[in-house]
């Protein structure tokens, strides 16, 4: 059974002043919230509002959010420099093409805090946060990873996102030896343990998050899986068949990367 966190760092509810304090930019934040973005002008300002507060009440540690977009043609960057002006301790990146694994690594590169948390703006799933953030401060493993495949998880999606899901995991085995059930989404992690596998991934776009894993896990990184409850509130910002020809390419550009260059 987990331990529960020691006092100083347990979530608990905010008090009025502990909130706003926290809504200023921290120099040393606990946490370093990522969330990378593209095209979501229609979610991303109710989301990322409804985030701040829900985090600020739950938990007592200090916290940053970096928003990093990544090639949007749509409202999306003046909506987030827009809350940027309004929470201080939010934070905009910004790249010019659509590359989810580039707008990870920069902002997990950039982030000032002892742990990062990569999370999905139709999530925003603070249940993870705080099972994953007791696992961390209990220093019972370096990286968290919320699994959509485990049998205890629970996802709601469309039957074809849950096949690709799948799919994926099923080629990872097969093609670099993956042994757990997941690589792309939820993750918390000790930044300074996982920077050098960070600074090792090679393969881009939605492959990243993918290649992070598995690499830490081939690193002999503490590993923890933990369901998660997985429901989708708007279709997928990029065509999910349009995203197959890409993933096929950089998943045989990874085998490669692993199992001949390791």
């Amino acid at each position: 059974m987990t331990k529960s966190p020691t006092k100083k760092n347990a979530p608990a509810a905010a008090s009025t002043s502990k909130l706003t304090r926290k809504m200023l930019m921290p120099d040393d934040p606990l946490v370093s919230i990522v969330i990378p973005v593209f095209n979501e002008e229609k979610i991303l300002r109710t989301a990322i509002n409804s985030l701040m507060m829900e985090v600020s009440e739950r938990f007592n540690w200090e916290f940053e959010v970096i928003i990093t977009e990544n090639g949007s043609t749509d409202a999306t960057v003046p909506i987030a420099r827009e809350l940027k002006q309004r929470y201080e301790n939010i934070s905009v990146l910004h790249s010019p093409q659509p590359d989810y694994g580039n707008a990870l690594r920069m902002a997990i590169l950039k982030a000032k805090g002892t742990y990062v948390i990569c999370d999905e703006i139709d999530l925003c799933d603070t249940d993870f946060y705080d099972r994953a953030m007791r696992i961390l401060l209990n220093d019972e493993a370096d990286l968290v990873v919320g699994s959509k495949l485990l049998a205890e998880a629970s996802d709601e999606r469309p039957m074809g996102r849950r096949v690709a899901s799948f799919v994926l995991n099923r080629m990872l085995r097969y093609a670099v030896g993956f042994k757990g059930t997941d690589t792309h989404g939820l993750k918390a992690f000790h930044r300074e343990r996982l920077l050098n596998v960070v600074n090792a991934c090679q393969v881009g776009r939605d492959i990243f998050a993918s290649e992070m894993v598995i690499r830490a896990e081939r690193a002999y990184v503490r590993i923890r899986e933990i369901p998660i409850a997985l429901k989708e509130i708007r279709p997928p910002s990029i065509n999910l068949y349009k995203r197959v020809p890409s993933a096929l390419k950089n998943i045989g550009q990874l085998a490669w990367l692993i199992r001949v260059k390791g």
